[in-house]
């Protein structure tokens, strides 16, 4: 009796300890919280309007390629050889500066993209991590899907599996 009952003591104090040991996990969904924020809101507008913006460029190019296209091909039996090999270079040249155009437009929306949106998500990252630790939590884990980790303060096992893979 006195066995089992000194058993059941280690099996609670063992049970307790490692309740204490775990650490603290905590979870957001970042995406979410993140595209809820009126900064992304106004940087998505901001971003929209330069999207517009190179879309009309674009379509006006477009619009003028299709025109010269329409009077060359009209004017193609009354012209000469070469007149008629400049003008199909020409537009050869128009398409190939609109395909260039548009490569560097959606570059630079990527680029605006980046630069604005960058701020407000280190700046949601910090406050992620203010109040994980005001409220004592050792991990905060992306609930977003393809989430990742957000915060770790708990303990690192990288080095011990290190030394125990003797490298």
């Amino acid at each position: 009796m006195k066995y089992l009952s000194t058993l059941i003591l280690i099996t609670t104090l063992m049970l307790t300890s490692a309740t204490f040991a775990q650490s603290k996990v905590a979870h957001i969904d970042f995406q979410k919280l993140v595209s809820e924020m009126p900064s992304v809101l106004a940087a998505q507008e901001e971003i929209q309007k330069l999207e517009k913006d190179y879309k009309t460029e674009i379509e006006s190019s477009i619009k003028e390629y299709q025109t010269k296209l329409q009077n060359y091909s009209a004017e193609a039996e009354n012209q000469t050889e070469v007149t008629n090999q400049a003008r199909q270079q020409e537009l050869a040249g128009m398409e190939q500066n609109i395909q260039q155009f548009r490569q560097t437009a959606a570059q630079d929306i990527q680029k605006k993209q980046a630069d604005l949106l960058r701020p407000i998500i280190e700046n949601a990252r910090a406050k992620v991590q203010e109040v994980a630790k005001a409220k004592g939590f050792d991990y905060v884990i992306d609930a977003s899907l393809g989430g990742a980790l957000l915060m770790s303060e708990g303990t690192d096992l990288e080095p011990d599996v290190k030394k125990a893979l003797g490298i």
